[in-house]
């Protein structure tokens, strides 16, 4: 009996040895970048629809600030052109009235000149019919030059006006507000109904699939991995198990620093030590800010 109790005790040394398992190769926390989507115009918040927790897609309508002021703005400045553009000269109907005395004018010179030619007719009513033709020319140049100046002067007063229609337009299209990403509704910062004003944060959101694990590699195992390895990154389940998962690498620092407080390496916190980026698939069960353990592929 006691060498039966001996030996079982020797058993059990043995498998609480050997049980536990060597040390992972590096230890980090997953965590992603967050976006901070703010609102672009002023206004109240007419329509918010985003919660926390919820999945959004890029270029999802996810708020609509008041855009009234904008929209009578807008008219007030179209009605402003419109009027501008009603008082414009019509240069054509007004220098059709001198081409129609041109052509009644060039008529009679044909006219006379046979006459002339007969002897039937005196020069001098030809060469009067030639001055006012040449003078209704010079009339004619002189309108079209002052309706010309005219017609500049009163688009010159449009171009600002067609500017700022355009910086109107803009802040209407700033006032939907749409996701910019594929991704999970971290906070939400305001609520339908509120008062908001540009560059005021409306909400928080990040991609969770694949969360990243930032780990940290001691100088020693630097060598066993690189940018595009598989590994095995082990994360805390129920009953004291460990879930496993395929991860990525997809980054690993190029200068060494000091060991986050936060993680526990095989060597001292004390011990320089290496970053490194992991993407890893997420099945909604990782967490921003969970620890991980990292296995390199032997």
């Amino acid at each position: 009996m006691k060498h039966t109790l001996i030996y079982l005790s020797f058993i059990g040394l043995l498998a609480s040895c050997t049980g536990s398992g060597e040390k992972a190769d590096a230890y980090g926390n997953f965590e992603t970048d967050e976006l901070t989507v703010s609102a672009q115009a002023s206004g109240k918040l007419l329509v918010f629809n985003a919660e926390e927790g919820q999945d959004l897609n890029a270029d999802a309508l996810v708020a609509v600030i008041d855009t009234t002021q904008l929209y009578l703005k807008k008219e007030q400045v179209k009605a402003t052109i419109d009027a501008v553009r009603k008082k414009l000269p019509n240069e054509a109907a007004q220098l059709a009235i001198f081409d129609q005395r041109m052509d009644k004018i060039k008529t009679e010179i044909a006219r006379v000149q046979k006459l002339v030619d007969a002897n039937a007719a005196p020069s001098k009513q030809l060469d009067d019919l030639k001055a006012e033709l040449d003078g209704t020319m010079k009339q004619r140049a002189a309108t079209a030059s002052t309706l010309g100046t005219q017609t500049q002067g009163m688009l010159a007063e449009i171009d600002p006006m067609r500017f700022q229609l355009m910086q109107i337009e803009d802040q209407l299209r700033k006032s939907y507000i749409y996701n910019p990403i594929n991704g999970s509704v971290l906070t939400t910062l305001a609520k339908a109904g509120e008062m908001t004003m540009t560059g005021k944060p409306l909400y928080k959101i990040a991609s969770l699939d694949p969360l990243v694990l930032k780990a940290y590699v001691s100088e020693d195992m630097l060598g066993e991995v690189k940018i595009g390895d598989k590994v095995t990154v082990n994360t805390d389940a129920p009953a004291g198990t460990m879930k496993s998962a395929e991860g990525t690498v997809t980054w690993i620092s190029s200068e060494a620093e000091f060991t986050p407080k936060i993680i526990q390496t095989k060597d001292e916190r004390t011990t320089q030590v290496y970053a490194m980026k992991i993407d890893v698939p997420n099945d909604g069960s990782l967490k921003i800010g969970m620890p991980a353990e990292v296995e390199f592929e032997k």
